[in-house]
């Protein structure tokens, strides 16, 4: 799997990045959602660079231009429902994308710090040779994102996966890589090194599902 860590450059990014990181900014739950959505525009728009492209003629009012335009083969997959705010940047920029939605939660036992990751729905087009566009916010253990990519594959096999992350940590990034393609690309905003006792990217952020749309109740 091929890592493109957007935080060793200067750009940005890292100004959304720091917002969503912030104790105090965070706590504007529209900015929070805005800014996860711009960082989704530059990682869409970063990851474009890597698509299969056809020469296209244009007409124009007053003559003919060949320009290059990316193929038409994308579906974008969100993880509910901190996915959703990434998922609307990564589609402000493929307008013509098809799209796909699947659940994939900590269901916690008893109220406890131990969980299981639970894949419960999906509603995906044929992914048969396409371009899949996983969006998932934070990478922490990385097993939704195995979960969710083999529940997938009932839908087709892609030719090519890419994962758009905010962050992850390190531990969740070594995961993936033996359980996906080995042509996947990520493209993150930063990672982190470590993870906690109860499994949050530290210093991460915190839930970003909970700063996005609010708090939930433990299931």
């Amino acid at each position: 799997m091929q890592v493109h860590n957007l935080s060793n450059q200067n750009t940005l990014l890292n100004t959304f990045l720091s917002e969503l990181r912030c104790v105090k900014i965070q706590k504007d739950a529209m900015r929070f959602r805005r800014n996860i959505e711009r960082i989704g525009e530059i990682l869409a728009y970063e990851m474009s660079k890597t698509l299969d492209y056809n020469s296209t003629n244009i007409t124009t009012p007053l003559d003919t231009k060949s320009v290059f335009l990316p193929q038409k083969d994308i579906v974008i997959c969100s993880i509910l429902r901190a996915g959703l705010p990434l998922h609307n940047g990564i589609l402000n920029y493929f307008d013509s994308a098809e799209n796909a939605f699947i659940s994939a939660y900590r269901h916690h036992k008893s109220n406890s710090d131990d969980f299981e990751i639970l894949v419960e729905y999906a509603a995906c087009p044929s992914l048969e040779g396409k371009t899949l566009i996983l969006a998932d916010p934070m990478l922490a253990t990385g097993q939704s994102l195995a979960l969710t990519y083999n529940a997938l594959l009932q839908y087709g096999v892609p030719k090519k996966v890419h994962i758009l992350s905010v962050i992850g940590a390190q531990q969740g990034v070594n995961y993936i890589d033996n359980k996906f393609p080995a042509n996947t690309e990520l493209w993150i905003s930063d990672i982190d090194q470590t993870l906690n006792d109860k499994g949050y990217i530290v210093p991460g952020l915190g839930d970003a599902g909970d700063l996005a749309f609010g708090i939930k109740l433990q299931q």
